[in-house]
């Protein structure tokens, strides 16, 4: 194994953990850290992205996107919905400052405008794969 590939996994594992933060933790991307972590592992280790991918949680966030270019409206919902429920949780009960709590917020609305805006909606139509 070559020093490129060594190092392309130590990223994409660390990517892959900050990707699994981000689904609890509000304001950091989860998706844009799995797809890192997938582009990371396919240059390196075929292996891992194939563990990656097989993932029953994390995989199909994976194949959706790549295979689909985007996500689907429900999809959208539902991660713009989680992830203001755990910015109003983590608002309300965990973080005390309000400056903390106006960046937590401002992060939620920069993420609902990427996530709403930026990244592609797909229609379960034609060309919609599972």
């Amino acid at each position: 194994m070559t020093v490129k590939k060594i190092i392309l996994i130590i990223l994409g594992t660390i990517s892959l953990a900050i990707g699994v933060i981000g689904i609890f933790v509000p304001g950091l991307p989860t998706t844009a850290f799995l797809l890192l972590t997938a582009a990371l592992y396919m240059r390196s280790s075929d292996k891992l992205y194939q563990k990656l991918l097989a993932n029953k949680i994390l995989g199909p966030y994976i194949t959706d996107f790549q295979v689909n270019k985007g996500m689907t409206r429900g999809t959208k919902i539902r991660a713009i919905g989680t992830m203001w429920f755990m910015i109003t949780i983590s608002s309300v009960f965990f973080i005390d400052p309000l400056s903390i709590k106006l960046i937590v917020i401002s992060l939620g609305i920069i993420g609902t405008i990427v996530m709403g805006f930026i990244v592609r909606t797909v229609d379960k139509g034609d060309n919609y794969k599972q």
